[in-house]
């Protein structure tokens, strides 16, 4: 049971939080949630902003905070009572929606939604939880229930409007591969896009990287090593050790990526299975860590070899490597802004397969044609341009696409 006085704090907590909460701008997903379900699942990474995002709703449509809570399944409160007694408490106390960060920190947390679900039924409950938590066999079927969304970090255009340099709205694949040189001259027209492009591929990617890059990459490098040591263990039944053994798999990556593993090898350096090691590339994957490309759309009930590893994002290429390779650099990008509402698989010719249609060649302002000449709806992205014309498309217009 919860205290009169605890919950009390919970609800101090929730009013300063959306009170100081900026609303200057709003992350891509926010006007793609239908807000009015009565359970929605939002994840994502940790850093991607998932926080910011549900007290911003809250400060826009609630005027009156007593019909609303928000909490963090990672404070201390929660060691003494359940997400079920705060839901239960602010039920009968005329609260109207609950907002729920961080659930994977709370054991039985599916328990407790599906029970706060079933039971409240004029509760409308919204909760956010790490991007691992689609991986894991949750205790209640939450599925026929709930409605999930996903969210990424910065794509290069919201990058560009966070930081006010730019008002643009998202394109989708056809308008982009169609229309290119026309969106391309527009932007142009109020914003360098090449000097911005690779201020964003260094370091644009997270949110926080708006409260200044002094210790960005300190600050990624400590993301990346809370996703393993805390994010993962929350939500997947794994050792201590198995988890050092994925941090090594992770830096071992990072020296040689792109990589096309040699499963033998991997398990010899990081002393692993070869189920523990593919199991551990996928809870990399899933954890917003590394990106896996293979010749078939994922199937993570049969998991199997990926054919090429890349690190998630080039923000974590140069927190972790000393010496980026631009050619590298250039196909995570790709992958990174593609892979987020897209399917994209290795073909048999050039890098890219998309949606099991485009083909794509990602390489310089000099990148011919010639590894996929002649074949069905195949372009190439190409760095180191502000515009171009017919089935070559500048590569940091790829990231305007959510």
């Amino acid at each position: 049971m919860i205290s009169t006085e605890d919950f009390n704090s919970l609800t101090r907590i929730s009013v300063n939080m959306i009170q100081e909460v900026s609303m200057q701008h709003k992350r891509y997903l926010y006007d793609q949630i239908d807000w009015q379900a009565r359970l929605i699942c939002i994840r994502g990474a940790k850093g991607t902003g998932k926080t910011t995002m549900l007290l911003q709703y809250i400060k826009e449509h609630y005027k009156d905070l007593s019909k609303v809570l928000y909490v963090s399944l990672d404070s201390f409160l929660f060691q003494r009572f359940t997400l079920y007694d705060v839901a239960d408490y602010a039920y009968t106390h005329g609260i109207e929606r609950l907002f729920v960060d961080e659930v994977h920190y709370h054991k039985h947390w599916s328990l407790y939604i599906k029970n706060i679900y079933d039971n409240f039924k004029s509760m409308k409950l919204v909760y956010t939880g790490s991007s691992i938590l689609q991986l894991m066999t949750a205790e209640a079927d939450l599925s026929r229930r709930q409605s999930v969304y996903d969210l990424q970090g910065f794509s290069f255009r919201e990058y560009l409007v966070f930081k006010n340099r730019l008002q643009a709205d998202a394109v989708s694949l056809t308008t982009l591969l169609a229309e290119h040189n026309d969106i391309a001259l527009q932007i142009k027209s109020q914003v360098k896009p090449l000097e911005q492009f690779n201020e964003y591929l260094t370091r644009g990617y997270y949110p926080f990287a708006l409260e200044g890059t002094k210790d960005y990459y300190k600050r990624i490098e400590s993301v990346m090593n809370l996703i393993i040591f805390q994010d993962i263990p929350l939500v997947e039944d794994i050792s201590f050790a198995t988890l050092q053994k994925a941090r090594t798999l992770l830096s071992i990556i990072a020296k040689q990526v792109p990589l096309q593993p040699n499963i033998t090898t991997l398990c010899r350096e990081v002393d692993a299975t070869r189920d523990v090691l593919v199991r551990l590339l996928y809870l990399l994957e899933k954890a917003g860590l590394l990106l896996l490309l293979k010749k078939e759309k994922n199937n993570y009930k049969a998991l199997s070899r990926p054919d090429k590893i890349y690190l998630n994002n080039t923000n974590q290429m140069y927190a972790m490597i000393s010496n980026v390779n631009r050619g590298t650099l250039r196909e995570t990008f790709f992958f990174n802004q593609l892979q987020a509402y897209h399917s994209v698989i290795m073909p048999q010719q050039g890098d890219f397969l998309v949606d099991d249609k485009y083909l794509f060649e990602v390489g310089g302002a000099d990148k011919s044609f010639k590894q996929i000449k002649d074949l069905p709806d195949s372009y190439l992205a190409v760095d180191d341009v502000e515009f171009d014309f017919g089935n070559r498309i500048p590569l940091w217009l790829f990231g305007f696409l959510y």
